[in-house]
């Protein structure tokens, strides 16, 4: 099922807000390429993505996303107790992920990463 999550701040000054968690708050990362940290977090991820014209949201706005070991499988334990997918799922470059609704009207990710964060490896 389910074996974490993923969290993304959108913001006008990622390069800024990597080094704040980072430097700032201590937070151990992985570099998955191109100055993208994906930093550590005590059961959790958390992302810092560019917003604006680079980005697809606006500065400040939340995203929030499961990841897990097994996409389909996955999508089918959850299509088999209560999911509702907006999608089947495709490769969105960093793995393989698939949107699904939650109460509120609102859409959450569902991924299988191709990377692996610095606390998952044994």
């Amino acid at each position: 099922m389910i074996t974490g999550v993923h969290t993304m701040l959108y913001t006008s000054e990622p390069e800024a807000l990597r080094t704040f968690f980072r430097d700032k708050l201590g937070f151990t990362a992985t570099d998955v390429g191109h100055g993208w940290l994906i930093f550590d977090m005590p059961d959790a991820e958390m992302g810092c993505h560019p917003a604006g014209p680079a980005g697809c949201e606006t500065s400040g706005t939340p995203y929030l996303s499961f990841y897990c070991d097994d996409l389909q499988k996955t999508i089918a334990e959850i299509m088999g107790r209560w999911g509702e997918f907006v999608d089947e799922g495709s490769d969105v470059g960093y793995g393989l992920a698939a949107h699904f609704h939650v109460p509120g009207d609102c859409a959450v990710e569902l991924d299988q990463p191709r990377y692996t964060s610095a606390s998952r490896i044994e």
